[in-house]
């Protein structure tokens, strides 16, 4: 029971009296419901004209540049090159909205000084302009953040060994032009990306990713199932070569020689058409393996190899070269570079997996002409000589000899024991870990961890 109702042993509320005075109390100093209406400041337009104006100097402010040094110090780290870069990019953009955000903050003053609906959607209409710009700078400058936060992840030493070899592809070319150009920089820059192939942003084009601005240095995706077997990392000698092919000044060059030489030997247009579409993928199938070596072709086959239906299927449109040919075409440079045996042993074991090429899609004309077509267009990609490449071929450049083999199955060996590889190429240590991995070596593990265990320490 209640104690306030039940304070006697008659039933008398003692409380009462009080209870009743303090109601009253109350009452009279509660406010009228209009008074308590009189206490709320009613909205006010002015305070949003302004706060419109503060969000996009505010945006403005928050989208800055990358300090040096904020994503690690240590080797893995972004380059002062390539944050520099990100910054000039970001700050071409920025500027142009810190102007827009000036327009926002004088047409909201102008609207707080006369609010007629002209002034009040002209401010509207800037800062919907100032917030596109917000959301495309905002697009690239998180594309960034990712890519170099990257460096301060479990991936940075990963990543870093992927640096250097490319870097490495970049320097042996350059070295071996017949003329001196003009040097790339920033070189480019390793991330991962699950779930995807690998691939490549070139050098100056633009990019969807960045709002369809001019991408400033290479940029080479790789996917993390390549980067925890090291021997299949073959794909990153490729995807520099297409931004080699673009640094060098071939990407207008040998699509053009392709297609001569071909109508030139008299092959159909229709043929020489498809030969042309396929000049990059081919042109960096063939720098892979005059990069990298005979296992080159071994990756590409793990690539390559998928079902019939798959690699027998020729895709008209398609830059690369359908993948049952793909293998033949990578095998014909490997005999002109002086390896003939392990060009017909891959050779063998490509035909036993695919015995009958006419399984699949492939136009007769190009299964017809193939033989002579391919040798063709590996002359014309590989042994001739170019004035972008200083009067010197694409073989000669690169200049990889059979003695270099022995050079890659000595460092995989070592790799396999733990030992430091020596002097060897970083270039050469991916065909090193093949070796390794073919010849049972050591368990896949072991050679994974001493492949970027010897990359780092360079």
């Amino acid at each position: 029971m209640n104690g306030f109702t039940n304070g006697s042993k008659n039933g008398i509320d003692p409380y009462r009296a009080t209870r009743l005075a303090l109601a009253e109390l109350y009452q009279e100093t509660m406010p009228e419901p209009q008074a308590i209406a009189r206490f709320v400041e009613p909205p006010n337009l002015d305070p949003w004209l302004r706060a419109q104006a503060v969000n996009v100097a505010r945006h403005v402010e928050a989208l800055r540049p990358f300090r040096q040094g904020e994503f690690g110090a240590d080797a893995a780290s972004p380059s002062d090159a390539h944050i520099d870069a990100v910054n000039q990019l970001i700050a071409r953009l920025r500027s142009h909205l810190q102007g827009v955000s000036k327009t926002v903050s004088g047409s909201a003053q102008a609207a707080i000084a006369q609010p007629a609906t002209a002034q009040l959607q002209q401010m509207i209409a800037r800062k919907d302009q100032a917030h596109d710009l917000v959301r495309k700078i905002e697009q690239i400058w998180d594309f960034y953040f990712e890519l170099f936060g990257q460096r301060q992840s479990q991936f940075a030493p990963w990543l870093l060994g992927c640096d250097r070899i490319a870097l490495d592809c970049y320097q042996d070319v350059y070295m071996g032009l017949g003329k001196a150009k003009s040097i790339p920089a920033p070189p480019p820059f390793s991330y991962v990306k699950t779930g995807f192939s690998p691939a490549t942003f070139r050098r100056g084009i633009p990019l969807t990713k960045l709002s369809q601005q001019l991408n400033p240095f290479p940029l080479i995706q790789l996917p993390y199932h390549r980067l925890v077997n090291p021997w299949t990392l073959g794909a990153i000698l490729h995807e520099v070569a297409h931004n080699l092919q673009t640094d060098l000044g071939l990407r207008q060059t040998l699509p053009k020689a392709i297609a001569h030489r071909l109508l030139k030997a008299g092959l159909s247009p229709d043929v020489a058409a498809v030969w042309t579409k396929w000049h990059s993928e081919t042109f960096a199938d063939m720098s892979g393996l005059l990069l990298g070596g005979p296992y080159i072709v071994a990756s590409l086959m793990d690539i390559a190899s998928r079902s019939p239906q798959s690699t027998l299927f020729f895709h008209p449109g398609a830059p690369h070269p359908t993948p049952y040919l793909r293998v033949f075409i990578s095998t014909e440079l490997l005999r002109r570079m002086g390896f003939p045996q392990m060009a017909d042993d891959y050779n063998r074991i490509w035909k036993r997996l695919y015995p009958n090429p006419h399984a699949g899609t492939i136009p007769p004309a190009v299964l017809q002409t193939f033989d002579r077509a391919h040798k063709l267009v590996v002359d014309t990609i590989c042994y001739t000589p170019y004035a972008e490449l200083g009067g010197r071929s694409l073989a000669e450049v690169t200049g990889f000899k059979p003695h270099h083999q022995q050079i890659i199955e000595e460092a995989g060996q070592r790799l396999a024991k733990g030992n430091d590889p020596g002097i060897v190429p970083e270039r050469f240590l991916i065909c090193a870990s093949r070796h390794a991995l073919d010849r049972r070596l050591a368990a896949p593990g072991v050679i994974t961890e001493n492949f970027y265990k010897a990359l780092a320490r360079r």
